[in-house]
């Protein structure tokens, strides 16, 4: 039961960060809205590019993580991904760069998604928790 809750959470996430990085691919102004990041010139295919493939990588590989066997190495993409941003935005902060609500909630959520992809990782790896799969871990 826990290995399809599981499944199912990150198969959530990644549908809402695969949303997110297809609408900024189309429409990069989305990440102003969303980000407070300010979209304009030659920044604004930068920010397309480069926001986009952060979120749809992460999406992609956490969906199949869970989805094909064997795979479950994948979840640890978009964990690298986000510990690497948080660890940013802490060092970010240590350094004294502005926060505001927006930059608190952006770091529980990266915490988070850390956290769901290293668990779900860790769990669905597991002999008992994967047995009669092919995603055991040896």
């Amino acid at each position: 039961m826990v290995n399809w809750v599981l499944r199912g959470a990150v198969l959530l996430w990644a549908l809402f960060f695969a949303i997110v990085g297809a609408r900024g691919l189309f429409d990069p102004a989305s990440y102003g809205e969303t980000f407070g990041v300010l979209v304009e010139g030659p920044a604004t295919n930068t920010i397309r590019a480069d926001l986009s493939a952060f979120f749809l990588v992460a999406a992609g590989s956490a969906a199949v993580g869970v989805l094909v066997p064997g795979w479950l190495r994948a979840l640890l993409v978009p964990a690298a991904l986000y510990g690497t941003a948080l660890a940013g935005r802490l060092f970010g902060v240590a350094n004294g760069d502005p926060v505001n609500s927006g930059i608190v909630q952006a770091m529980i959520i990266e915490a988070l998604t850390v956290l769901l992809m290293l668990g779900s990782w860790w769990v669905l790896s597991r002999p008992a928790a994967a047995e009669g799969s092919a995603d055991t871990v040896h």
